[in-house]
């Protein structure tokens, strides 16, 4: 019987050791208990639990969890569990020990990121890798467009906004900490507690946090990290989510990444800035740790370094990316509707989109420091995808920009010239310009038209995102709102 995907990974050459190094952190850090993480379709933080006596054991044989696991295990609104019925198997989850982490909040916890399989005994592919795994996903695309591509790879950068919250009386989060003033010092200084607690755990657990200020809406912070390879990017947003909501729970507080909680300011966004590169290797980053103590497996602590940016200018302009760069970002521009409904992937996106005088992006388009179009050169050898909001899965994120700059770069694809008109003014004088969908069943509309952008979500991946996300749309559309009752209640006679 030919050796299954389970099988080649938990033998993979060098993994042996690597348990082993993490037998010794755990009795060294008197590490208790490990939590076994995945990310759901939705980039909810899934697992189990387990003593740390069996982590030999749980690294070779893995943990059984229901395959609905992957789709939160919420119910559609006839009541049946979304993705996976009762009678589907248990998928297979095995947890990478070079993901391994104290967390520095409760330091007799050891958290690792597990891929996950097919069930050993299914009848199709058993012990196959599991399509419902998003990041699995990501790290399988990653390394195939790497191949196709002579080596070259995607590094990101994000830029999440949330906001500090107060709770009310009935002991739901409502107002914001702070003031909506942007890059004010003082507002900055009120949530000091909270943004410092924030940086040293992320510090701890390999973020390499760069900058951060406080953004124009109220208890609004966006605390940056260094860019890296996709897809360790995408385990740091994870992290930092993790992370914020244990500072907030030592503080009493809540912590918002809804992308629009509130109508008049600014919502929670999250750019990506994004690059191709060729070369380059890991380097170690210390992140204030001491190097011969870490918290944690060194794999966390390493980022990419040098290699050929192929997002860089190689004319005399300055601000063109060369050609390489273009095609990619040709392919991008050319889906930017379909990637639409994962980087706004909520009823709730919309609201984002449709708040006039804010800078969000509502047109399919790129230019050059222009917030007016999807798409933009931040700065010389980088593109910030600006249709993308705080509630982003960013594995997903990660497999669909794979996907359409595949597409961009083998067919050649065009971008157009980049508009340095405000959006506005270029429709104004006859510009043709495509809009970005302005709700979530739109989105999905695209998105289900576009073949492109669903080689993205591989497998079952697909499937699980529309129905997941055509429930929720539906779960809105039949829903009476406050607004509903305040404007249609006395309309008549």
């Amino acid at each position: 019987m030919a050796e299954t995907d389970l099988e080649r990974f938990v033998d993979a050459p060098g993994r042996a050791e690597k348990i082993k190094e993490v037998r010794k952190m755990i009795d060294a850090m008197g590490i208790e208990y490990l939590y076994l993480q995945f990310v759901s379709v939705t980039g909810k933080i899934m697992g189990k639990g387990i003593p740390a006596d069996h982590w030999e054991t749980v690294a070779q044989k893995g943990f059984q969890l229901v395959y609905g696991a992957t789709v939160n295990l919420f119910t559609d609104r006839a009541g049946n569990y979304l993705g996976y019925g009762p009678e589907s198997a248990e998928l297979v989850g095995i947890p990478e020990p070079e993901t391994f982490m104290q967390l520095p909040w409760a330091k007799e916890i050891g958290r690792f990121y597990c891929t996950l399989f097919r069930n050993r005994e299914e009848k199709e592919n058993p012990g196959g890798y599991l399509t419902a795994d998003c990041r699995g996903n990501l790290h399988r695309m990653h390394e195939d467009f790497q191949k196709k591509h002579d080596g070259l790879s995607l590094r990101i950068g994000t830029e999440p906004e949330m906001m500090w919250l107060k709770y009310g009386e009935d002991g739901k989060p409502r107002d914001g900490y702070s003031k909506p003033y942007c890059y004010h010092i003082d507002q900055f200084e009120s949530l000091r507690p909270v943004s410092m607690q924030v940086i040293r755990y992320c510090r701890a657990m390999g973020l390499d946090m760069i900058q951060g200020d406080h953004e124009d809406a109220p208890g609004q912070l966006e605390l940056n990290w260094m860019y890296d390879d996709v897809l360790r990017n995408a385990d740091r947003l994870t992290t930092y989510r993790q992370i914020c909501a244990q500072v907030a729970r030592e503080n009493g507080i809540f912590a918002c990444f809804m992308s629009k909680p509130f109508m008049g300011v600014s919502a929670n966004g999250c750019h990506h800035n994004m690059s191709l590169w060729h070369g380059g290797n890991d380097e170690f980053v210390k992140c204030g740790n001491n190097e011969d103590n870490l918290p944690g497996m060194r794999d966390n602590y390493m980022y990419v370094k040098g290699g050929e940016n192929t997002f860089m200018p190689d004319g005399d302009d300055v601000q063109m990316p060369q050609k390489a760069g273009l095609d990619a970002i040709g392919g991008v521009v050319q889906h930017l509707q379909a990637l639409t409904a994962i980087g706004c992937s909520t009823v709730n996106s919309y609201r984002r989109l449709w708040d006039t005088g804010f800078w969000a992006p509502v047109f399919a388009d790129w230019g050059f420091q222009n917030r007016t179009t999807g798409l933009r050169v931040s700065a010389p050898g980088r593109f910030e995808y600006r249709s993308v909001d705080s509630m982003v899965n960013p594995y997903l994120m990660g497999t669909t920009l794979l996907a359409a700059m595949d597409d961009g770069i083998v067919n050649q694809l065009d971008p157009g010239e980049p508009e340095e008109r405000n959006i506005y003014d270029a429709i104004a004088d006859g510009k043709d310009v495509k809009k970005l969908p302005m709700s979530l069943g739109e989105a999905l509309d695209h998105l289900d038209a576009n073949e492109v952008v669903k080689r993205g979500m591989p497998g079952e991946m697909y499937r699980l995102f529309d129905e997941y996300k055509r429930d929720e749309f539906a779960r809105f559309m039949s829903t009476v709102t406050e607004w509903d009752n305040e404007t249609y209640m006395e309309c008549l006679p």
